[in-house]
């Protein structure tokens, strides 16, 4: 990865916004649920295998109204219908831009560390010559020690 492909910053302003935003659509999305894993597992899917199935029977409940029974609430299953496909929409571009968020941060972070290395690497040479450079470079210098590195058995005392 070439070093500094990400040069940008977000302002405070625009950070606020891009907040107000995401408030303005949970706002706007009110209905929102979050649901456990149980309820996820008991949930029917409708993946791509399902969704020409479930719009034939939107179709057909449209087409023949008077074969249900007054119990069955067609506005609502079409009401239910019509959100599923405007949710899918709205998924795949908050997929997408998660997506890019993930992988700008990725990047970024991909960065941060090579250029961190470099301000270790610039650290530890001062240190030699640089007074109060050492404990700066001793305390970069745990991240590269091993955490499961043995230490040395304790001699017996005679």
């Amino acid at each position: 990865m070439p070093t500094n492909r990400i040069d940008a910053s977000v302002s405070a302003a625009d950070l606020q916004a891009i907040r107000d935003a995401i408030a303005t659509i949970r706002q706007k999305l009110p209905f929102l649920v979050s649901l456990t894993v149980d309820e996820r597992r008991a949930t029917f899917k409708t993946g791509s295998d399902s969704l020409s199935f479930v719009t034939n029977a939107a179709t057909a409940a449209q087409g023949n109204p008077d074969i249900f029974p007054a119990s069955f609430d067609r506005q609502a299953f079409q009401r239910d219908f019509d959100l599923f496909g405007v949710l899918t929409a709205l998924s795949t571009e908050i997929d997408s831009l998660a997506a890019d968020v993930d992988d700008t941060r990725l990047a970024t972070g991909g960065e941060t560390m090579q250029q961190s290395i470099q301000v270790y690497d610039y650290v530890r040479s001062a240190a030699k010559t640089e007074p109060g450079s050492k404990a700066v470079a001793e305390q970069l210098a745990e991240r590269f020690k091993k955490a499961g590195s043995p230490k040395p058995a304790a001699k017996p005392s005679a």
